[in-house]
């Protein structure tokens, strides 16, 4: 596991900084322990600086992986967030959208979420901030990016998108061989 380089960390903090803005220092330090964030195979894992250091005795070959995968850079070094970053952002999130239940399956099934799907909304959310799904019941779904800010929402038609789909939890069965 090597350190990011300073550009694809750069793009890390922006990406971190979109959905759970300056809680980013929440996140590094915790009362836990001092985490980190380290690169594999073009894949970004958070891990505790303390089972870092135990997984130096393994060679680059021999180590699958080190900690939670948070995403994967493609190759023209764009950063995708992988669902299984979602566990450590949802507390964090500054901006958060809830869905109504009835909807609930359909953003599972990777749809956008429509005015009409709508539960609750942040406010002060501006267009294409970074955002953590929730249900009714306050269950973390998964991420998107709004398409529309919070006070074009209260105006806007019903089947109007409030907010893109990115990533869910569905993602674990449907994509369960390419996550890891």
């Amino acid at each position: 596991m090597k350190r990011l380089s300073d550009e694809r960390t750069k793009i890390l903090f922006e990406k971190l900084a979109k959905y759970i803005g300056t809680n980013v220092q929440q996140l590094i330090d915790r009362p836990d322990g001092t985490y980190c964030f380290r690169e594999h195979k073009d894949r970004v894992y958070y891990v505790s600086e303390r089972i870092l250091k135990l997984s130096e005795c393994f060679g680059y070959k021999q180590l699958v992986c080190v900690g939670t995968c948070f995403g994967k850079f493609s190759k023209t070094n764009k950063l995708k967030f992988h669902i299984t970053a979602l566990y450590y952002l949802a507390p964090y999130a500054q901006y958060k959208v809830w869905v109504k239940p009835s909807f609930e399956q359909q953003f599972l099934y990777g749809n956008h979420i429509p005015k009409s799907g709508l539960g609750r909304i942040t406010e002060n959310a501006g267009q294409y901030q970074g955002v953590v799904v929730f249900s009714m019941n306050d269950l973390a779904l998964g991420f998107g990016v709004l398409a529309r800010s919070t006070t074009e929402c209260k105006t806007a038609d019903p089947l109007t998108t409030v907010c893109f789909h990115q990533s869910d939890i569905g993602e674990y069965i449907r994509a369960e061989d390419t996550l890891f």
